[in-house]
């Protein structure tokens, strides 16, 4: 067990020492089992972290994201944070003033997470596969970048099924009332 926890260690060091040493604008730790965000990655990240404009932590186990990482993170375009067991976004995601696509399909929330309704550029937010049954169609109407949200597989209550449609002009794709996701 502890070898596989400290590969899972120099598999993380790695890939940021990629980032670092490059100069990329993309930290890539998907699938690095990771059950919150690396303290120790804001110290490394502090002179480039403005540069950084996409981040994949895909396919871990983390369960929430901390006010630090949205607040050292600004600049971020991309969010890719599919596949974890989130619930809830920290309420500083809304200093994400950058942020054109966020990716919290397949994680745990049953709340739409209203915070995103701020960010002036998020065209893109994918919550498939979470357990939401309301969502905020006013404020989702009035963001004005929005171009697309997926809530397919969500089990969304008719209100907001029959109320959609009129008010966006957006794409909201969804599944039939009482479809299931496919198993993993």
């Amino acid at each position: 067990m502890l070898k596989k926890m400290g590969e899972a260690v120099a598999r993380v060091a790695r890939k940021v020492n990629e980032t670092v040493e490059s100069g990329s604008d993309t930290l890539d730790l998907a699938e690095c089992k990771l059950v919150s965000f690396p303290i120790g990655i804001y110290k490394v990240l502090r002179n480039v972290s403005d540069q950084i404009h996409l981040i994949t932590l895909a396919n871990n186990e983390l369960k929430s994201l901390t006010s630090k990482f949205m607040t050292t993170f600004s600049q971020l375009r991309e969010l890719h944070l599919e596949g974890n067991f989130l619930h809830r976004l920290p309420n500083e995601v809304s200093s994400l003033q950058h942020l054109k696509s966020i990716d919290l399909s397949r994680n745990q929330f049953q709340d739409f997470p209203e915070q995103l309704t701020t960010l002036p550029a998020l065209e893109t937010i994918n919550l498939e596969e979470n357990e939401i049954v309301d969502v905020p169609v006013e404020k989702l109407a009035a963001m004005p970048a929005l171009r697309t949200i997926n809530l397919r597989f969500n089990p969304l209550n008719a209100e907001v099924r029959v109320i959609a449609p009129p008010l966006i002009k957006f794409d909201m794709l969804l599944s039939p009332e009482g479809a299931r996701a496919p198993p993993p």
